[in-house]
């Protein structure tokens, strides 16, 4: 058995009534895997992305621009992520643990605190509504770029901001291996060489976890230390 956020926290059902709920999730089963950072303590994923929706896991989600494109390479863009992403944390009640967003993809890591929860939902209200503003911007501002956005089929012909598909859905059960992810999303714009420490990205948590309080968003610091679970 392994370790997971077993936790006491405040569950708050329809009647508005909090009760302690403590997690006590086992770990799943895999047979066709791929290799993944801190393999410890990731629930590692199929080849073909399934959401599994575990009380008490953490989720590291990671998710690309259409065709690889830098559509996040701007600060307006940017900033509808950020409004998009704090929305949906108060509408599906997760805790941010940590954010990064690259030009061209994010990475994210959360704790659902309901019991009952659909990481597909969150994605959609995270992506969802990006996609929306940055296609009505560029059809007023851009429509010359609208065309590298563009997919036809033979029924239909739409534009597509995010890559079709949920992306990368890695559970993470151990807070040791939280916080490894953590650290390497939080180093992705140093080795990209947009910025020469984590902390001067001001599109990450790394600012944040680094002890600063002017940020682009705030996290939620409930990430069990990792000498809590220690053997």
């Amino acid at each position: 058995m392994c370790h997971c956020f077993a936790e006491a926290v405040p569950n708050r059902g329809e009647d508005g009534r909090a009760c302690a709920v403590v997690v006590a999730a086992s770990r799943a089963l895999w047979d066709d895997v791929s290799m993944t950072p801190g393999s410890n303590g990731v629930q590692q994923q199929r080849k073909k992305v399934r959401h599994f929706d575990e009380f008490g896991h953490a989720h590291f989600l990671t998710f690309s621009c259409y065709r690889r494109l830098a559509l996040l390479g701007r600060d307006r863009t940017r900033r509808w992520f950020v409004d998009a992403l704090r929305a949906a944390r108060s509408k599906h009640h997760f805790d941010l643990w940590a954010w990064v967003l690259m030009p061209e993809h994010v990475h994210l890591v959360i704790w659902p605190r309901r019991a009952e929860y659909r990481i597909a939902s969150i994605l959609a209200d995270v992506k969802r509504p990006v996609g929306q503003r940055a296609i009505a911007y560029l059809e007023e501002h851009h429509r010359e770029f609208l065309e590298r956005l563009t997919v036809r089929n033979r029924d239909r012909t739409y534009r597509r901001f995010w890559q079709a598909g949920p992306g990368q859905d890695r559970n993470v059960y151990d807070p040791a291996t939280a916080h490894e992810i953590i650290e390497y999303i939080h180093h992705n714009p140093v080795r990209r060489r947009l910025v020469s420490q984590a902390e001067d990205w001001p599109w990450s948590s790394a600012a944040e976890w680094a002890g600063m309080t002017e940020v682009v968003l705030n996290v939620d610091r409930t990430i069990p230390p990792i000498t809590r679970f220690a053997r």
